[in-house]
């Protein structure tokens, strides 16, 4: 293989000339404390890093980059930390979804507008993943994704808490009158116990499994747990590893194919995925010029049995016990045979390669072949009259008495007005009915809110009841369960059939045959299309404005129209005069 010289850098073209301008930037290297020994034709590192002191997920991060910058010297090259948008998902409202597209922006135009010849990238929460990916793709300069790795285990009165999932479990309880005040505190300051992301398989470590299993990431780097002496070595090994890919000319666009991103889908069945990875994936790929569907996903559901027994999917454990099983190395081990091991990796080596020496162990933590969680993907995709372009749903975490069901439609037009029906006691429903929330979608939320596990009314949960069909056009929190039919597209806000169904019309789910109906006649369904009337904009001015005129629907990444692949050429190099 090849390799560039000095000459060939990146950052030559801002520190080699010898003309005014360089001079220029040679003399503020020298203000910020630099001497020409310590960038002239060595590789310039950017890290980008979304650490802030609201993300609770990235506060391990301002130690984590010191790690970074010690692996970029030891490897002979200049590291330069840039802080990124932070999109915590616990605080930003009214979702973090909303501004993925920003932080994508803002890493592609950092990467293309500094003397940067790679880039390591500092994420894990969420929406930082694909959006810093998306970014760096679109950058083209080599880069490598360090995940942020999982919390430690929860833990409240000898019992173990998983993030998210135990949350709505025990508010559920709560909901019933059957936890205490102090009960509630204390599972409240057991359930986060440590920096990192969410340690169930919520949308956090589904992205980060997605990243590694894309090529992405350093083996094995997805499943370290945040606070492991073992996630600061691999910080490290990220930064010796970017200069080497430097020299190597190792662009994304060399790693992130069709088989590695059909690799990065397999594998997110196989864990029992967050049903944002759906949204992720596609948005991903696209930006690689891959043209991943919802319709790819489903078939990839339908054979790809789910082999991680954690929760939400699972029953029994945690990412940390993920990792003492092997991690996700170990899994991918167990599923070698279904994918393309020839895909290449951030390692100049191929998955295949990567995976060797790879065992697991716990079997019941990562199960083999013969006795999975459950026998399909974590995923599967609907279609029909309510959902022409797709609805998502996640089978293997809700009770399979409700994939097959059918009952009458409650709906509601806003969260507010759900919120308050579901919390009278004497509200008229029964377990059959299917709660139906609309104007939470990319552009009705906005933003694409998580709010699609709606709450079970407190009637019902009364009566003992924990789980029933819900219908939205949002999103869901990774760490949540039950029967939601999510990404109902297109959204109801712009017309979507969702905007036409109405209170007492029948709804029918048949996960078998991956179809979502309201029974109703076609030609009142088109009398109600003729009558309906379109709600006014959620914005008329600022960010806001841009993101509901350029957003795509949910089947479609939810991607800035102008930003995908096909909309036209990257950027090329800045002029520098």
């Amino acid at each position: 293989m090849s390799r560039k010289t000095p000459a060939q850098l990146r950052s030559a073209r801002w520190f080699a000339p010898d003309d005014l301008r360089s001079f220029g930037h040679r003399s503020r290297m020298m203000q910020l404390g630099f001497d020409e020994p310590d960038f002239k034709d060595k590789p310039v590192i950017g890290i980008l890093n979304t650490w802030s002191e609201l993300n609770t997920c990235h506060s391990h991060f301002p130690e984590r980059v010191q790690d970074v910058k010690r692996g970029v010297l030891q490897a002979g090259g200049l590291p330069v930390e840039l802080p990124s948008l932070s999109v915590d998902e616990s605080y930003i409202k009214p979702t973090s979804m909303l501004y993925r597209n920003l932080l994508a922006i803002e890493a592609e135009e950092m990467i293309r507008c500094h003397p940067l010849d790679g880039v390591v990238l500092m994420g894990g929460c969420d929406k930082t993943t694909p959006g810093l990916v998306m970014g760096a793709i679109s950058a083209g300069v080599p880069m490598i994704f360090l995940p942020a790795g999982p919390m430690l285990s929860g833990n409240y009165a000898g019992k173990r808490l998983g993030s998210g999932s135990d949350a709505w479990k025990y508010w559920d309880e709560r909901r019933a009158g059957n936890i205490s005040d102090d009960e509630w505190r204390g599972i409240q300051g057991g359930i986060a116990r440590s920096p990192g992301v969410c340690m169930t398989m919520g949308t956090a470590s589904t992205m980060t499994a997605i990243a590694e299993a894309m090529g992405l990431c350093l083996p094995g780097a997805s499943s370290i747990p945040a606070v492991d002496s073992g996630h600061e070595r691999m910080s490290a090994a990220c930064g010796r590893r970017i200069v080497e890919m430097v020299w190597e000319d190792l662009t994304p666009e060399k790693i992130i194919t069709e088989a590695s991103c059909r690799n990065a889908a397999i594998v997110a069945m196989a864990t029992g995925c967050s049903t944002n990875a759906v949204v992720h994936l596609i948005a991903m790929a696209r930006r690689a010029k891959v043209n991943m569907t919802l319709d790819d996903l489903d078939a990839l559901g339908r054979v790809t049995p789910l082999i991680a027994n954690i929760r939400p999917s699972g029953k029994d454990y945690l990412m940390e016990d993920f990792f003492y099983a092997g991690g996700l190395r170990a899994l991918m081990k167990q599923i070698e045979a279904r994918l393309d091991g020839s895909a290449l990796t951030v390692t100049g080596k191929s998955l295949s390669e990567n995976l060797e020496g790879a065992k697991v162990y716990n079997d019941d933590v990562i199960r083999p072949l013969s006795n999975p969680v459950y026998e399909e993907g974590s995923l599967a995709v609907l279609r029909g009259n309510l959902c022409p372009d797709g609805a998502v749903i996640k089978p293997a975490a809700c009770d399979p008495k409700y994939h097959v069901h059918q009952g009458p439609a409650l709906v509601f037009d806003s969260y507010p007005e759900m919120k308050k029906a579901v919390d009278d006691e004497n509200l008229d429903i029964t377990p059959d009915h299917v709660l139906v929330l609309r104007n939470a979608g990319p552009q009705g939320g906005p933003g694409f809110p998580e709010w699609g596990m709606l709450p079970i009314p407190k009637a019902l949960i009364k009566q003992g009841h924990r789980d029933m069909l819900r219908i939205s056009d949002a999103r869901m929190s990774g760490t949540s369960y039950g029967a939601c039919v999510l990404h109902v597209a297109p959204e109801s806000f712009i017309g979507g059939p969702l905007a036409l169904l109405q209170t007492g019309d029948i709804v029918k789910l048949d996960l078998p045959n991956r179809r979502l109906d309201m029974l109703v006649d076609e030609d009142e369904i088109a009398r109600r299309k003729a009558a309906w009337v379109a709600p006014a904009p959620r914005y008329s001015r600022g960010y806001g404005y841009m993101f509901q005129n350029h957003v795509t629907q949910a089947d479609q990444g939810c991607d800035f129209d102008f930003l995908q692949s096909d909309f036209g050429p990257a950027a090329g190099e800045p002029d520098i005069f």
